[in-house]
């Protein structure tokens, strides 16, 4: 029998982040302040950081023991999607452990971006159990002068 760490106040905590989160106050911060995708759909979250430079936006999220096949990137009207599944081993079951602390199962987050994110030129790469998405910016478009007749 495998011993799976119990939190009490679990399910408390999770109901305050999500009411929190429906009203815009988010414990997180803002870049998941309107992020209400994991309310419902996913086992857990991985912690994302978003970082605007001047010629692009990047996306780190910490999800560590995911394969990268099990991952599924979209860019829709604007939204990001990231969501897959850290699948539970059969290692824990097989090698009698005591306690088993790390979630499994499957996230989802969405992510809001500006007018200013080119959805054509998106790309992601993994190492070391975080995922990096890279939005690279619309060229700024030159004011120009018209002239009346």
């Amino acid at each position: 029998m495998n011993v799976v760490r119990y939190e009490p106040w679990g399910l408390l905590r999770r109901f305050h982040d999500d009411v929190n989160q429906l009203f815009g106050e988010s414990r997180v911060g803002l870049a998941a302040g309107d992020d209400r995708s994991s309310i419902v759909t996913s086992n857990w979250t991985p912690a994302v950081d978003i970082k605007e430079e001047d010629e692009r936006f990047v996306l780190k999220a910490d999800i560590p023991g995911v394969d990268p096949k099990d991952i599924d990137i979209t860019m829709d009207d604007g939204v990001l999607t990231i969501k897959g599944e850290r699948k539970h081993g059969s290692e824990e079951e097989a090698n009698g452990y005591k306690r088993v602390e790390r979630s499994h199962g499957t996230f989802y987050r969405r992510f809001s971006l500006p007018d200013t994110a080119d959805a054509e030129r998106v790309t992601a790469k993994g190492k070391d159990g975080v995922l990096e998405v890279v939005i690279p910016k619309h060229e700024k478009v030159q004011p120009r002068r018209i002239t009346v007749n």
